[in-house]
């Protein structure tokens, strides 16, 4: 994830720590914006569909993030033709596609490489009312901290590259969790996004590279608050806790921590590491009104999201983050 590149300055092109800084957002003269992202990564799985699936959900993220709406999507794909037979691409393809049918919005085309290894996900426009859009710098003192998805997807990743295929199947040491994980990362953030919309929302970021703590600490630091976070509601995919004993911590998830801890109070080291954790397709953290929030996690669960009350907003050094037992 490359950050404080150089942008071309126009007066229609918002930019500053309140946006993602991994998408563009353009305003248009209707009072709507545009918001223009991309991602791709790696095969994270084995089964090409749910490659597909994870890698869409994962690049349209931000646009949710924003409180936006996708419009049509272009796919980036680079692939070793000479290793991996085309009819492989297809299903990822296919995977790619049937996300963005769920989610309403059209693919529109893409580019197609050679590359030494396949790589495939998504450049995605949405629409935002700039009025309503979510940004991660209005966060208020007060206000609850809620999280849509459970976090452990950056540990199954690596454990999956470390493991034989037999450990996700039936009986294997790794089913449990690759299936939580795969329902979750092929999950679109979109009605996390709209219970956040009707919440009126203060603040809001997706959770992926920079782990929890991570984008907390940016949305923090953007509203001038410190937060709390207690440790037994964050929400976990199942044995989460005995990938990390076990070693399976990617080395993204270490710079996270090395980069948090001045910033950090609190917790064990398995905590923290599990809240640094790097996150493919994670779910929404919004701060809402305490009530509003109880609200939005009901709403969210009663449709099969793992969200939760994780903690909430305080007065203090900005982008501090107590973690409480």
């Amino acid at each position: 994830m490359l950050r404080h590149l150089p942008t071309t300055h126009h007066p229609d092109l918002l930019v500053g720590t309140e946006h993602n800084d991994d998408a563009a957002v353009w305003r248009r003269p209707d009072g709507t914006a545009l918001v223009a992202t991309a991602d791709f990564f790696t095969p994270i799985v084995d089964d090409p569909k749910i490659w597909g699936q994870i890698a869409a959900a994962n690049a349209v993220s931000d646009v949710y993030a924003m409180g936006g709406k996708p419009l049509f999507a272009l796919n980036l794909v680079a692939w070793p033709r000479d290793e991996l037979p085309l009819e492989i691409l297809s299903e990822v393809l296919i995977g790619g596609h049937e996300s963005a049918t769920n989610g309403g919005w059209v693919v529109a085309g893409g580019h197609t490489v050679d590359g030494p290894e396949p790589m495939y996900g998504m450049s995605l426009v949405g629409e935002v009312d700039e009025n309503s859009a979510l940004t991660n710098s209005g966060g208020r003192e007060g206000h609850a901290l809620v999280l849509t998805k459970p976090l452990g997807t950056g540990f199954l990743a690596t454990a999956l590259k470390r493991s034989d295929p037999e450990a996700t199947q039936e009986g294997g040491r790794l089913q449990a969790i690759y299936t939580a994980g795969v329902r979750e990362m092929t999950r679109l953030n979109a009605a996390a996004a709209e219970a956040a919309l009707q919440v009126k929302a203060s603040a809001a970021t997706d959770v992926t590279g920079f782990g929890l703590l991570g984008h907390l600490h940016e949305l923090l630091s953007a509203s001038g608050l410190s937060a709390f976070v207690d440790i037994e509601a964050v929400p976990r995919l199942p044995g989460v806790a005995d990938l990390v004993e076990e070693g399976f911590v990617a080395g993204g998830t270490e710079r996270n921590l090395d980069h948090l801890e001045p910033h950090l109070s609190g917790g064990s080291r398995t905590d923290r590491l599990i809240m640094c954790d790097a996150q493919t397709s994670g779910g929404l953290l919004f701060s809402c009104d305490p009530a509003a929030a109880t609200e939005a996690v009901t709403e969210l669960r009663d449709g099969g999201h793992m969200a939760e009350i994780i903690g909430g907003l305080q007065s203090g050094t900005a982008g501090q983050i107590t973690l409480r037992n």
